[in-house]
C-alpha cells in the first residue's frame, strides 16, 4: 500500500504537466474506430497492435483530446501498415465489464493492446496529435532499435534522450534475450536499442565487446555502464541511472519527464524547495547537490523545486510559503521527515541526523477543532489515534475529498446514522479529509473517495462496500460490533431504500 501515496503524487505532478490541446472540434470523425461490448473483444483480437481511449462522454479532459486524437488516427491510418486507434465509452453501462476488465479508474485512459489483446500496456505519451503519432509509431516497432551505423546511432541516442544501449558480440544468448525482454517492458517510458559494435556508440570504450549495457543521458556524467544482466538489475539500473543525480523541478518542460520518473521511483525520495530567484538559492542548491553526490547508490533519490512552479507538490505535502525554503522526505512506507526554513549550515548535518534516524516523522494534519459537537465527528491526523484507534468505541470513519461529488451526497446519510446512534456511547460516526491529513496506509487503503472502514471497539478493521443507505450503515455497524455489544437498533419501517450506483463510479 505504501506505493499509493506515490501512485497519488505522481497523478498530480503529471496534471501539472498535461499539454494543452485545442478543444474545437473536427468537421469529421472517421479514423478512431468506435467500439462497445458488442464488437470489442472482436475487434481487439484481429489486430496485433491497436490503441484503446476509455472515454466518458461528460468528461472534460477527453473532449479536449478529441480532435487531437481524431487527427493522429488520420495520420496513423496512412502509416505502413495502418495503425489503429479506438475509443470506448467506459462510462456506459453495457461495457462497464470491459471497462473492469481493464481496470480503468479514471478518463481518459489509454492503453496499448498487442498480441489480439493478449498483452496490456499503459500509454504514457503526449496528448497531442504529433506527439501521439511520434509516440504510438515507437511503440508499433522494435522494443529495441538495431545500431548498424555511426549515423543511426546518432538518430537513435540523440543529444537530449535518456537510451539504453546493448553491446552484445552477437544478437543472441542469455543476456541479449534478458536485454530484450526489459526492452519489452519497459518500452513506454525508457528508450533502447542494440549493437555489435560499440565504435558506432557516440561516447564511452569503443573497443568493448560486450555484453554490456550502456546508457546514454543529457546530464550528470552523460554515459554509464552495467554488467549485471539479472533481470531486476538490469531494472534497477535502466531506471536509477535515467534519473538525474538531482532532479530540477521548475517550468523547463524539458525537465518535465524527469520530474515525473523522480516520483514514479520506489527510492526514498529527498525534495528541497525554494525560491529560485532568493538571495540564498545558488548556495543552497550547491549544497544539497553536494550531498547528493555524497549520498550517491544508497537508495536515496534527490529533487530541488523551484516554490514557484512546485505549488501541487508543496498542497499534496501539507506545505506552506512561510516554511521555505525546506526540505522533505518521504520513505517507501510514506513517513514524512521535515526541515522547515532550511539554512546552508544545516543541510549536510540533518541528512546525517536523518539517515542516522535522530529525526522524527513530520504528519501532515488540520489542526484539532476546537469544538466536536456535530453529529458526525471530525477527525484529523493528530486526533486520528485517540478517537478511532484508542477510544475503545466502534468507529465508522469516511475517509474524503471535499471536492467530492460522491462524499458530498453522503454526508446528510452520515449524519442521520449519527442520530440514530446518539444513544448509543460506544459508537461514533466520524470524517476525515484525506486531502489534507496523513493516512496510515498499512491501516487504511485509500485510492478514491469516498473510502469507509469500520473499526470495532475490539479491534477489528473493515473495509465497508455496502449500498450507501441509512439502514444498510446501520445494519453494518450492528454486524460488526463485537457480540457483547449488540444491540436491537432497529429501522424505522416504511423508510425507502435507496441503492448507490457501484462504487466503481467513486471519484478518484
Amino acid at each position: 500500500m505504501a506505493s499509493n501515496g506515490f501512485a497519488m503524487l505522481s497523478i498530480l505532478v503529471l496534471s501539472l504537466f498535461a499539454s494543452s490541446v485545442r478543444s474545437e472540434e473536427t468537421e469529421t470523425k472517421e479514423f478512431v474506430l468506435t467500439l462497445d461490448h458488442s464488437n470489442f473483444t472482436d475487434t481487439i483480437s484481429k489486430h496485433d497492435f491497436i490503441v484503446v481511449e476509455f472515454y466518458a462522454p461528460w468528461c472534460g479532459h477527453c473532449k479536449s483530446l478529441a480532435p487531437e486524437y481524431e487527427k493522429a488516427a488520420a495520420e496513423l491510418s496512412s502509416h505502413s501498415p495502418p495503425i489503429f486507434l479506438a475509443k470506448i465509452d467506459a462510462s456506459e453501462e453495457s461495457n462497464k465489464g470491459i471497462a473492469n476488465e481493464y481496470k480503468i479508474q479514471g478518463f481518459p485512459t489509454i492503453k496499448i493492446l498487442r498480441n489480439g489483446g493478449k498483452s496490456v500496456q499503459d500509454y504514457n505519451g503526449p496528448r497531442e496529435s504529433a506527439g501521439i503519432v511520434t509516440y504510438v509509431k515507437k511503440q508499433s516497432g522494435p522494443a529495441s532499435a538495431e545500431i548498424k551505423s555511426a549515423d543511426g546511432a546518432a538518430e537513435v541516442i540523440g543529444e537530449k534522450d535518456v537510451v539504453a544501449v546493448g553491446v552484445f558480440p552477437k544478437l543472441s544468448g542469455e543476456e541479449f534475450d534478458s536485454f530484450i525482454a526489459l526492452a519489452e517492458k519497459l518500452r513506454a517510458d525508457y528508450n533502447f536499442a542494440h549493437t555489435v559494435d560499440a565504435k558506432l556508440l557516440p561516447r564511452g570504450d569503443s573497443s568493448v565487446a560486450g555484453p554490456v549495457v550502456r546508457l546514454f543521458k543529457p546530464f550528470d556524467e552523460l554515459f554509464v555502464d552495467s554488467k549485471d544482466f539479472n533481470g531486476e538489475a538490469l531494472e534497477k539500473f535502466v531506471k536509477g541511472s535515467s534519473i538525474p543525480l538531482v532532479t530540477v523541478f521548475d517550468k523547463d518542460p524539458t525537465n518535465h519527464p524527469y520530474v515525473s520518473k523522480f516520483f514514479e521511483n520506489p527510492a526514498t525520495k529527498v525534495m528541497m524547495f525554494v525560491n529560485f530567484t532568493g538571495e540564498t538559492a545558488e548556495s543552497l542548491k550547491s549544497k544539497f547537490r553536494e550531498v547528493a553526490t555524497s549520498y550517491k547508490g544508497q537508495d536515496l533519490a534527490f529533487l530541488v523545486g523551484d516554490a514557484e512552479n512546485s505549488q501541487g507538490a508543496l498542497q499534496y505535502f501539507g506545505l506552506e510559503e512561510s516554511q521555505l525554503p525546506l526540505i522533505i522526505i518521504q520513505t517507501p512506507d510514506s513517513k514524512k521527515y521535515l526541515n522547515a526554513n532550511v539554512v546552508v549550515d544545516q543541510i549536510e548535518s540533518w541528512m546525517k541526523d536523518f539517515k542516522d534516524g535522530k529525526v522524527a516523522a513530520h504528519v501532515k494534519s488540520e489542526p484539532i477543532p476546537a469544538e466536536n459537537n456535530e453529529p458526525v465527528k471530525v477527525v484529523v491526523a493528530e486526533s486520528l489515534d485517540d478517537i478511532v484507534f484508542k477510544s475503545g468505541k466502534n468507529v465508522l470513519i469516511e475517509f474524503y475529498a471535499p471536492w467530492c461529488g460522491h462524499c458530498k451526497k453522503l454526508a446528510p446519510i452520515l449524519d442521520e446514522v449519527a442520530l440514530e446512534f446518539q444513544n448509543d456511547p460506544s459508537v461514533i460516526i466520524a470524517k476525515l479529509d484525506a486531502t489534507a491529513n496523513d493516512i496510515p496506509s498499512d491501516t487504511f487503503d485509500v485510492k478514491g473517495f469516498p473510502t469507509i472502514y469500520f473499526r470495532s471497539a475490539d479491534g477489528k478493521v473493515v473495509l465497508y462496500d455496502g449500498s450507501r443507505t441509512k439502514e444498510d450503515f446501520i445494519s453494518f455497524i450492528e454486524k460488526n460490533k463485537p457480540a457483547s455489544e449488540k444491540s436491537s437498533t432497529t429501522i424505522k419501517s416504511g423508510e425507502h431504500k435507496e441503492t448507490e450506483e457501484s462504487a466503481a463510479k467513486d471519484e478518484l
